[in-house]
């Protein structure tokens, strides 16, 4: 089955961290990007971070970058998010998007 599935969510305290998982199957993973997006609740959909197939470094929108790091391993065909020093305004739902498909997402909520 051709799909991405997010795990990891939850509910942390200010600046706090968390790790998300992206399983991606059905697809051969090592030829594809993968990025993160985010939606917060009466907000529109906004790329966190991408990670290119191969050459090429990640890629941060500028409210997480120093804090949020994208990897992905190719044997486990994963694609991670770790998140430091969460904050408020990261709650949102996460969710992971390659090719064509996008996850059911994972809720973060960041509240003390």
């Amino acid at each position: 089955q051709v799909q991405v599935v997010e795990s990891g969510g939850g509910l942390v305290q200010p600046g706090g961290s968390l790790r998300l998982s992206c399983a991606a199957s059905g697809f051969t993973f090592s030829l594809h990007g993968f990025s993160w997006y985010r939606q917060a609740p009466g907000k529109e959909r906004e790329l966190v971070a991408v990670i290119p197939s191969a050459i090429g470094s990640p890629n941060y929108a500028d409210s997480v970058k120093g804090r949020f790091t994208i990897s992905r391993d190719n044997a486990k065909n994963m694609v991670y998010l770790q998140m430091n020093s969460l904050k408020p305004e990261d709650t949102a739902v996460y969710y992971c998007h390659a090719l064509y498909l996008w996850g059911q997402g994972t809720q973060v909520t960041v509240s003390s």
